[in-house]
């Protein structure tokens, strides 16, 4: 009923799960993914032990192989049923039961599983294995994103579409550096599920992304924002002149009303980027 792809970047550490699916809201029972241990995706008549247990094996030191060999014994359904994990260290192992609706199949290799069932080919299983390779250099979300993409272009589900998901997980990733959840997304019910998946990554990078360089405002720049501060009411008046204690405050304010706190850079720098949007949103 699904495809997804559990991946690792080796240079960071991050792990993930991308899906997409004929099938509501396939984001709460299919990706799951702890940092530091590993990521499953669990799909076809879904066993949803698959992704806590595989979790706590992982952690245990079990690999992927073991992992897979334990659900095997352990599952009367197993046959029915489909399944891939990445561990942290980029062990890997996909499962298609025998009873798995065609077409159906996954392939793994070191940082990656890929797999499907009720699609309309292999080629959906080859396009996403093709992008994973040729995207190497993107941030582990886009890359699984790409992939997706790709399965969902050569075919995807041969019922139709639904709904997709994107979870990714990594070391100090989450909101204010305080946790390791990252990215989780989800189109539950869409006609497009893939590409609002994209949709949504793209307002997530911008609202939660952390300043790839920042600079120095210029004058001209501080003064509209001075203005626009006043304007909008978050201070009476401001002075001209060079950057003070009072429009940091006042812009610190803006910035978290506006879900842009990832990006704030203090001392009257400015990230380009958050700059950027606030010119587009009241220019």
């Amino acid at each position: 009923m699904t495809f997804s792809i559990v991946g690792r970047d080796a240079r960071t550490g991050d792990l993930g799960v991308a899906v997409a699916s004929k099938f509501l809201a396939v984001g709460a029972l299919v990706p799951y993914a702890r940092s530091g241990v590993g990521a499953v995706a669990t799909q076809s008549y879904v066993n949803p032990k698959f992704g806590p247990d595989g979790l706590r094996l992982l952690s245990e030191g079990y690999a992927a192989a073991e992992v897979m060999a334990l659900f095997r014994q352990q599952d009367g359904q197993i046959e029915q049923r489909q399944f891939g994990l990445v561990s942290a260290s980029g062990d890997s192992a996909t499962h298609t039961g025998s009873g798995c609706h065609a077409w159906a199949g996954g392939m793994a290799r070191p940082d990656v599983a890929v797999q499907g069932n009720i699609l309309t080919g292999p080629e959906v299983v080859d396009a996403m294995l093709s992008a994973w390779d040729k995207e190497a250099a993107l941030p582990l979300p886009r890359r699984l994103l790409a992939a997706l993409l790709a399965g969902d272009a050569a075919g995807g589900d041969r019922r139709g579409r639904q709904s997709a998901a994107l979870l990714v997980v990594g070391p100090g990733r989450g909101y204010g550096g305080l946790s390791d959840d990252w990215v989780n997304l989800r189109a539950d019910d869409h006609p497009q599920p893939v590409q609002e998946l994209a949709r949504l990554l793209d307002t997530f990078d911008l609202l939660f992304g952390r300043p790839e360089q920042t600079r120095l405002l210029s004058a001209e720049e501080l003064g509209w924002l001075r203005a626009e501060l006043v304007r909008q009411g978050y201070v009476p008046e401001l002075p001209d002149g060079p950057w003070d204690q009072a429009t940091e405050a006042a812009l610190w304010a803006l910035y978290g009303t506006e879900n842009l706190e990832e990006r704030w850079v203090a001392g009257g720098q400015v990230d380009p980027v958050a700059l950027a949007y606030l010119q587009q949103r009241w220019s």
